[in-house]
């Protein structure tokens, strides 16, 4: 009952003007960058954190979210008109979405993604809003040994999942760590790695950071890689509804791309092309209709686009309740938090109650935003395509440096994101993933204190972190995670041979 309550103040406080404007904006601006190939969330997150100086907390966090949620909704617009995926996690829509267009049937495709979208979402909502707080209460038993050990399962399975191998994960998450060593040690008042200047005792300003990396750094690889000719756009013909053979073919599959969607992306490194990759396998497996399959199935685009939707609100609950970011762009939202001197976990529902339930609020109405968006505007989010490349990665640099700059007012801060731009640049060029260095950056501060508190209660004792239960267990996961990969690799490399 009182999570009900909790929650009618949230729809309270977003449903106020500003709060609503704020959420509506984010919704469009994310539906604008799920249609852009190579512009996602995190840049577009990123891109907007010199805002956090100026705008209210509450406003601000809806804004994100809903950029978070309207990128998930607007990928899969060009996956059906084009053959080209918005975001990574809306490749699995092309594979049977664009032949349903090549036949004609564009509009049921777009009517069942943006309806999965929104039914999916709209359960992973309600999972995060009665599941949080369940999972607030266990944190609450967390030691510090524990957050110790919980963080480092978090940067190994970000390091270990993501990119195309476990040492270049770890590469990484190494540099990101030691990122975040810059500044003033807390504990001994003492400045680290400043080389002696004075913009870096407060640490690396993460705005540089994030901005440089996912913007600057993306528009110069693709500069340096070149775009290809866009394919044709094909047109949406007849209605843009769904007959009810559609309906009763997608109904399932949305409730079932809600099921992996939610728990996968609440789990360290999960993300949304596992849950979506697992969804269109299990939609192929019990159709009806196999045959359709290859060829244009319209439950191979309900069922993976309802798990990329809800992976988003999966995501954030690590993130709300234990301050763990499981994507980049769960870390580029925490610096956002940190900007606030706020600080996600356990704690943040009773200090910023108000705050959090706004923003789950805010998520239920941004789906009913972004369903009214979707449908109505497909000839507005495709015209976005006609932009000159060159002349959208530019303004995307432009617009780097004039916020980063504005931000802080400091000259320092700008050559800061113009060699994490480099750093972020030679990453992509040499097949590196980005997320381990964001979350490396973020939690290395919070790991090390975590784990300094843990040695001081347990007087310098390192068996502390394997003789506690919950911290044994976390460790265990992590080393498994490290391990067995490679080793299943070997053995499945000498089982062919």
């Amino acid at each position: 009952m009182d999570t009900f309550a909790a929650l009618m103040g949230g729809f309270a406080a977003a449903l106020q003007p500003e709060i609503l404007l704020y959420g509506f904006l984010g919704c469009l601006l994310g539906t604008m960058v799920g249609v852009l190939p190579g512009i996602g969330p995190a840049l577009t997150i990123a891109l907007l954190l010199p805002l956090t100086y100026k705008v209210p907390a509450a406003a601000m966090f809806v804004m994100f979210a809903g950029v978070y949620y309207g990128a998930m909704y607007g990928g899969s617009t060009t996956s059906i008109l084009i053959n080209t995926p918005g975001e990574s996690a809306t490749v699995v829509t092309a594979l049977e979405g664009y032949k349903m267009a090549k036949k004609g049937r564009a509009g049921p495709a777009l009517a069942t993604a943006a309806i999965g979208s929104f039914v999916a979402g709209t359960l992973a909502t309600l999972a995060l809003t009665f599941v949080a707080p369940w999972v607030v209460e266990m944190a609450l038993r967390f030691g510090p040994a524990d957050y110790f050990a919980l963080m480092v399962l978090s940067l190994v399975a970000v390091s270990a999942v993501l990119g195309s191998s476990v040492l270049r994960g770890l590469i990484a998450l190494s540099l990101g760590l030691l990122a975040g060593m810059v500044g003033i040690d807390l504990q001994t008042g003492q400045p680290r790695f400043t080389f002696g200047q004075a913009e870096l005792l407060d640490g690396v300003e993460f705005t540089a950071v994030a901005v440089g990396l996912f913007a600057v750094g993306e528009a110069l690889y693709l500069a340096w890689q070149g775009r290809a000719g866009k394919g044709e756009v094909l047109k949406v013909q007849g209605r843009v509804w769904l007959t009810r053979e559609d309906w009763k073919r997608s109904w399932w599959p949305w409730v079932r791309g809600a099921g992996f969607g939610f728990p996968i992306g609440a789990m360290p490194a999960g993300g949304a092309e596992l849950p979506t990759l697992l969804s269109y396998y299990t939609e192929k497996k019990l159709s009806k209709h196999k045959e359709e399959f290859g060829h244009g199935a319209i439950e191979g685009v309900a069922g993976p686009e309802a798990a990329n939707n809800a992976s988003a609100a999966g995501v954030l609950m690590p993130l709300l309740t234990l301050g763990i970011p499981t994507s980049a762009t769960a870390a580029v939202i925490l610096s956002a938090f940190e900007s606030y001197g706020l600080q996600p976990g356990p704690t943040l529902f009773t200090s910023q109650s108000s705050l959090v339930w706004t923003l789950i609020a805010s998520l239920y109405i941004g789906n009913v935003i972004l369903l009214l968006l979707n449908l109505p505007l497909v000839g507005l989010w495709v015209k976005l395509l006609s932009i000159p490349v060159p002349l959208l990665y530019a303004g995307i640099i432009v617009i780097s440096t004039i916020g980063v700059y504005g931000a802080s007012n400091s000259l320092f801060d700008v050559a800061l994101l113009y060699v994490f731009g480099v750093i972020g640049y030679a990453m992509r060029r040499f097949d590196f993933p980005v997320a381990p260095l964001v979350v490396g950056l973020i939690l290395g501060p919070m790991m090390e204190q975590s784990m300094r508190q843990a040695l001081t209660i347990s007087q310098g004792q390192w068996s502390t972190f394997v003789t506690r239960p919950i911290s044994a267990t976390l460790l265990v996961m992590a080393a498994l995670l490290l391990v067995v990969p490679p080793l299943w690799k070997l053995w499945s490399a000498r089982r062919q041979r």
